[in-house]
């Protein structure tokens, strides 16, 4: 593995002030990620570390910022969060850690600036967010803020805006969000539940005999319906991601791996759901450490392999 201070001097960032930005945000991706801070410190070139570090932890202070507090609080939030982000894009002075790297970042990926504008535009259906009612709301989610999100880090190694490939990309990245969310809705159920709001659709939980009051007070008896209800929406998870094992094929062959390893961890989480499928309400899934490194490890080689 590169040292972290080699990647921000192959990443041209040499003013002290920045460095210690930006290694202010590699502490908080290392505690708070740390399968993707192994993947992209692992499987990625050097000079990029730095730039998906900062992205990433724009991403997780953002979500951080609006997912705590009635909705009226949430918006109040992000309204003001919006304020400063786009203030520090414009080249406004800030003494926040996040936005100094990520309007550094913005200036040397212009690529992400257009993101963090989408993401933020897209931001309020979190900050009010409490439920689904139908399938069509949880695809308006993903569209609106899940996909933009993931284009954050995404946009950093895909195909440049005016490529061939980068519509294709884009498709491919959405139905790897796709999956990738409705996993996280189903792994999180049991937190979800206690925090009075699924990820899964109403219309779905009514046809299984479910809803938020007895997932809550009468988890045994629902435990049955329950592993039915998560294996078809695991079904639904496994077939948009079958579809993504192509997705690295449209990016430059050094971001393969780091690609390849993404999709074989979500493969690797959608496994530990269906496994616990039953006992969902008691605790999440999440697959054995061991595995993950297994994956990175494969990742590592591969990278390796292109390097040298």
């Amino acid at each position: 593995m590169t040292r972290w201070s080699v990647a921000l001097t192959r990443a041209g960032i040499t003013d002290p002030h920045l460095r210690h930005s930006y290694d202010a945000q590699r502490t908080l991706v290392r505690r708070n990620r740390r399968e993707e801070y192994l993947a992209t410190r692992l499987l990625l070139p050097a000079p990029i570390h730095p730039a998906v570090i900062a992205a990433v932890a724009f991403m997780d202070e953002t979500d951080r910022r609006i997912d705590s507090g009635d909705i009226r609080t949430r918006q109040d939030t992000l309204r003001s969060w919006d304020g400063q982000v786009t203030a520090a894009l414009a080249g406004g002075p800030t003494e926040n850690e996040t936005l100094r790297a990520l309007a550094d970042t913005a200036g040397r990926h212009p690529v992400l600036g257009a993101r963090v504008r989408g993401f933020l535009d897209g931001a309020p259906v979190e900050a009010t967010w409490s439920g689904f009612a139908t399938e069509a709301d949880f695809q308006d989610y993903v569209d609106r803020y899940s996909l933009p999100a993931l284009m954050l880090t995404a946009s950093l190694i895909g195909p440049a805006p005016d490529a061939e490939q980068h519509e294709p990309f884009e498709r491919g990245c959405r139905r790897l969000i796709e999956a990738m969310q409705r996993t996280d809705f189903l792994a999180d159920l049991a937190e979800d539940v206690g925090q009075g709001r699924v990820g899964i659709p109403k219309d779905e939980l009514d046809r299984h005999g479910l809803d938020l009051e007895s997932l809550r007070e009468r988890p045994q008896e629902c435990a049955p319906a329950v592993g039915r209800l998560v294996d078809a929406q695991a079904e639904r998870a496994g077939t948009v991601l079958a579809r993504c094992r192509s997705l690295p094929e449209l990016v430059a062959r050094e971001y393969r791996p780091f690609l390849s390893a993404l999709i074989s961890v979500q493969e690797l989480r959608l496994e530990a759901v269906r496994r616990n499928s039953g006992s969902l309400l008691q605790r999440g899934a999440s697959p054995a450490p061991s595995a993950a490194l297994r994956v990175l490890w494969r990742g590592y080689r591969a990278a390796r392999g292109l390097r040298f």
